[in-house]
Formats: structure tokens, sequence, C-alpha cells
């Protein structure tokens, strides 16, 4: 049937060839493209590092994600508004990874987890998304966000907590044994950010929550700084070594490079190697993170059809996403999906293609070589 063709077709590249090749691509739409990836990029930026850092692993690597998969994803996907990178429905399965296995486990899964969805779309399986209930769907980001929220008490109030177990139930009896070690400056600047992030949309002005709420949450930590008062912040926490044996504080300055993902560092330190018996310990976890972005990136394009009167191509979008999530992590890329804020805020911003996807990441890649020193000075509590 005509209208279920969308649901069906599997295309490289669908989005981008429909919306600049099939319909005139003007040099008055590439402007509005240029706004909105100016617009998303930089809410995607401290974004990216805070969503890295809760899947515990430095801000860096969120960076990395946003330039190298929100490129190809938008290049080769099939949906013409969807922004992808780094989301926070991820970090409630990425966190166990990283702890057990370290970056390398962490980008190992991330690899497997892009070839089960190019699989996915080989297998047209990208209609399935219209047979989930709406109730699983509510049910399941409720789960998410109560998981997530509950993770982050411990940075929201400055705890000492060494180590988090397994366990949900576990983790709230840590949590409140841990109450007495809270930060009172830590709690302040996080409750102004969220307070912020909160009241901001009364306002209703243009611009989006995320990047005043981490302006003034840095001001305010920069404000306590200057008074004695120790705050941290992603310079004081995070260390970087570089080749030459050179080693800074913060985000290092430098594009992402090319290394074999089981190269990287286990939960010890060491290079992790790769075997049959890791792989086989990685595919459940694997398995989870392309169920998540599939049904996530999904879920988003139908959001952006209904908000533009467009449709996708739900196959070419899990290819794109699966290319992205293979490619990536030889760059240090974790998982990636389509993010519905980003995506909505891309729409609202102006968004005429993909285009606007692709300069959102250039605009992260530029930040990350350009504006790390002022980045580093950006307090982790936001």
């Amino acid at each position: 049937m005509p209208h279920r063709v969308h649901l069906l077709s599997l295309k490289l590249c669908h989005a981008l060839d429909q919306a600049c090749k099939a319909e005139q691509y003007t040099g008055k739409r590439f402007g509005s493209d240029l706004l909105a990836g100016l617009t998303v990029g930089i809410i995607a930026i401290p974004l990216s590092m805070a969503l890295a850092i809760a899947s515990g692993v430095p801000p860096q690597y969120g960076l990395y994600t946003a330039i190298i998969s929100g490129f190809i994803i938008a290049l080769l996907g099939g949906s013409r508004y969807s922004i992808s990178g780094p989301t926070a429905a991820f970090v409630v399965l990425l966190f166990p990874i990283a702890e057990k296995f370290g970056l390398a486990g962490l980008l190992l899964a991330t690899v497997m987890s892009g070839i089960i969805l190019v699989l996915m779309a080989l297998m047209r399986l990208g209609r399935l998304i219209q047979y989930i209930p709406e109730s699983i769907t509510l049910g399941f980001t409720a789960g998410i966000g109560v998981v997530i929220a509950t993770l982050q008490i411990k940075d929201f109030f400055g705890m000492t907590v060494t180590a988090m177990p397994e366990h949900y139930w576990d983790k709230v009896a840590v949590l409140v044994g841990g109450a007495s070690t809270s930060h009172w400056p830590s709690f302040t600047i996080a409750a102004v950010t969220l307070a912020v992030m909160l009241l901001w949309p009364r306002l209703r002005l243009p611009v989006p929550a995320h990047l005043p709420a981490v302006i003034i949450g840095s001001v305010l930590a920069l404000f306590m700084s200057s008074y004695g008062i120790d705050v941290e912040t992603i310079g004081s926490r995070f260390h970087y070594l570089l080749p030459d044996g050179s080693s800074g504080m913060g985000i290092p300055p430098v594009l992402p490079e090319f290394a074999w993902p089981w190269q990287q560092a286990s939960a010890d330190g060491q290079p992790l190697g790769i075997s049959w018996s890791l792989v086989q310990a990685l595919l459940p976890s694997a398995f989870a993170i392309a169920m998540l972005g599939a049904i996530e990136s999904l879920l988003c394009a139908v959001v952006l059809d209904g908000m533009t009167g467009t449709r996708h191509s739900a196959n070419s979008e899990l290819l794109g996403q699966g290319v992205g999530n293979i490619v990536a992590p030889f760059f240090g890329g974790i998982p990636a999906t389509a993010a519905i804020a980003r995506s909505a805020a891309n729409v609202k911003a102006g968004a005429q293609s993909p285009v606007a996807g692709m300069i959102h990441s250039l605009v992260v890649l530029l930040a990350l070589v350009a504006l790390t020193g002022i980045l580093s000075y950006t307090n982790r509590f936001f």
C-alpha cells in the first residue's frame, strides 16, 4: 500500500536524498539549516559531556559521539530532522558496562549493537515500531527516568560515594547511608541549575533552557571558587595524557583518533583485548543497546513526522544508526541514538534537511578543538 512504503523502504542517505535532491535545495534553505545546526550544536555540547560522565566515561567521549555518530547518522539515515548523539535513556545500560569492562568494553558493545541495528534494517524490522503499545513506551521511559534520577542524586548533593552497587534498592541504601557526606556548594549549584531548567521555559524565549542553565551554573561555580569555596569542575575532576607524554586537565584539545576499541583501557586500566568469551559476555548488553536505540530513534522519527508533516524511512534510519554506532567507537564514540529534545529543538530552530544535523556535529567539533579551556571550567553538577 502506498501509505506504508516508508515502513518497508531501505536506502542509504534516504532523508538527505528526499530533502536535498527530490526537493530543490536553495541557499535560503541552507541558511535555515545553518542556524538550526548552530543552535542544536550549542545545546549538544554540555549535554554530550554530561551524558558521557553519567555513563561512566570522561566527557570527551560524549563529544566524540556527537561529532562522529551525529554526522554519519544525519548523512546516512532516514529521518531528515533527527539529531543523534548520547542520550539519557542509554545511561542505565552503559554505566554498568563501563564499571565492569571499562571504556574498551563499552566501545566494543557499541560496535556490536551497531551490527545488530544494521541486521535489523536489512531484515526490514523498522516497520515493527507501529506495533509497540504507547503504554509500554511510557512505562519504559518512566522507569528509565527514575533510575537516571537515582544515579544523579550522588552528584546532585556532592556525596562522597566511591562505588554504586548493581541493584536498584542497594543503590538507594548506599545513597541514604552517604547523606552525611553531602557538599553544600555542590548542592547549591545543582539546585540553581535545575531551577533554571524548570523556570526558563515560562519566559517563552527562543533560547532552550539547557544553555542558560549551564551558563548560570558555571558562573555561580566560578563565583564560589573566587571566594575560596571548593567546587569540582570538569577541569579538576578529569585529566588526560597525550601520546607525547604531556598531561592536562579537563578535555584534550585534539581531534578524536582512530584506535581499536578492544585496545582501549579496561576497568583495571589495562588494554582489554578481545576474545570469544568477552563477545559472549557483552552480547546481552549490545542487544539491549540496539533495541533501545532502535525504539528511541524510530519513536523520535514518528514524533518529528507529526511536527512537520513529513514521512521518515524506518529501515533507512535503522541502517544509519547502525553504521554510525559501528564507526564511532573506533574514534572513541559511545552508543548514540536520536535525541527527541535536541531533534525537536532542531525543528523549532527552522531546520530544512539533515544538513542541520551535520552542521550540529561540526559545531561540537569546533568546540572540541577551540574551546576546551572554557569547557574545563564547566561545573559537573549542571
